[in-house]
């Protein structure tokens, strides 16, 4: 700002002085036009690159990530990445026209060094079951691109040592139980307020990460690990799939501790690149309210003006330099589907027709059916603004 007014004080001195020279020949409209010139030279000065247009330049882009979190975001051994945060990424990707299979450089965020990691520059977007939080939206520099998992904590319990019927299926009566939580995490927070308010009398035990919680969890040194309740599912089901704790008979407390939505986020005064971000997800979200999926939208009906604008209009999106094309949505639902499809891909054993329902998913280790995730017309959260 202090350099785009000494700018314009530059221009005004230097119109001032050729005016002096000048006499008459320099007149009110000179001065203003010289005085408009500075104006908007400063604002070209102070404006920043566009995040999109880096990423057609360098022609890559670079999404943070989880990689350990089945479900959300996972690479198995082979590197092959799965989740609904990847299917976020690949969608993004293909809507600004990269190819999502050789374009993107998956980046590990983790708890500690996710916001560091987006400020700096070396991630473009943060797609990571990352909550969105009063503090971190004001405190950080991040601005978060809407939420694409309605999400709360949960209790991952050790039944051998704290059975489920004995517990009457509660968390309320972990007394005494070590309860293993990720430290610099908004769960950390969570857990010890619960255990206040509720008097439950827990013992709160401060790990790393989610990899030492595990492993404490697996080594009995912690009775409980608590986290997200989708990363709670996911590690239920990847210890039991993996035979890692055969004795552990491990439960799900059914209380949601906390409210969780996660969202992207990308850096704060990068509106367009935002913009793009957020409404990548509403058009998944969209394309599933219209019924509308990877198998039918080349069949759609155009002649509904809304589908038309949804599959065919680029509706402002993007940069001047690099605008998304028109066809982007169509270009999100051959990569990832719409929203239904995302969550089958990453949820259910991916057979999902995208048009008829949550309830018609299959083999769900997290079902959509009844939660905060289903459709608004299924009595869930998740809607989408108009597209027009």
């Amino acid at each position: 700002m202090r350099r785009m007014l000494a700018m314009t004080m530059m221009m005004l001195m230097t119109t001032a002085a050729l005016a002096g020279c000048a006499g008459s020949d320099l007149t009110d409209e000179d001065v203003d036009a010289a005085r408009e010139e500075g104006r908007l030279a400063g604002i070209a000065e102070a404006t920043p690159v566009s995040t999109l247009d880096t990423i057609h330049d360098r022609g890559m882009m670079k999404c943070g990530v989880k990689d350990s979190q089945w479900g959300m975001g996972f690479a198995d051994a082979d590197g092959v990445r799965s989740g609904l945060d990847i299917e976020y990424c690949r969608a993004v990707a293909a809507a600004i026209g990269l190819n999502p299979d050789t374009q993107i450089e998956y980046i590990l965020a983790s708890a500690g060094d996710r916001f560091e990691k987006l400020a700096s520059g070396e991630i473009d977007v943060l797609i990571r079951t990352t909550t969105w939080t009063t503090s971190r939206d004001v405190g950080l520099n991040a601005d978060f691109a809407g939420m694409n998992f309605f999400d709360g904590q949960g209790i991952l319990i050790r039944g051998d040592a704290y059975p489920q019927a004995d517990m009457d299926n509660s968390a309320l009566n972990l007394a005494s139980a070590k309860v293993c939580v990720g430290t610099g995490t908004t769960t950390e927070g969570n857990i010890a307020d619960w255990n206040t308010v509720n008097s439950v009398g827990m013992d709160i035990v401060p790990v790393a990460d989610a990899a030492e919680a595990t492993a404490e969890l697996v080594s009995g040194s912690c009775d409980a690990f608590t986290g997200d309740m989708s990363a709670m599912v996911a590690k239920k089901y990847t210890l039991e799939a993996a035979g890692d704790c055969t004795d552990c008979d491990l439960w799900i407390a059914p209380e949601l501790l906390s409210k969780e939505p996660l969202g992207a986020a990308v850096r704060d005064m990068d509106s367009d690149w935002k913009d793009v971000v957020t409404w990548v997800w509403f058009g998944m979200v969209t394309a599933e309210e219209m019924g509308i999926d990877s198998e039918n939208y080349m069949d759609a009906d155009t002649t509904n003006p809304a589908v038309d604008r949804l599959l065919n209009q680029n509706l402002g999106l993007g940069t001047d330099a690099n605008p998304l094309p028109a066809t982007w949505m169509q270009s999100v639902l051959s990569t990832s589907g719409n929203y239904g499809e995302a969550w089958d891909n990453s949820f259910c054993d991916g057979t999902y027709d995208g048009t008829s329902g949550s309830a018609a998913m299959e083999g769900c280790v997290l079902s959509r059916v009844g939660t905060a995730n289903a459709l608004v017309s299924e009595g869930g959260l998740q809607f989408a603004p108009p597209m027009r």
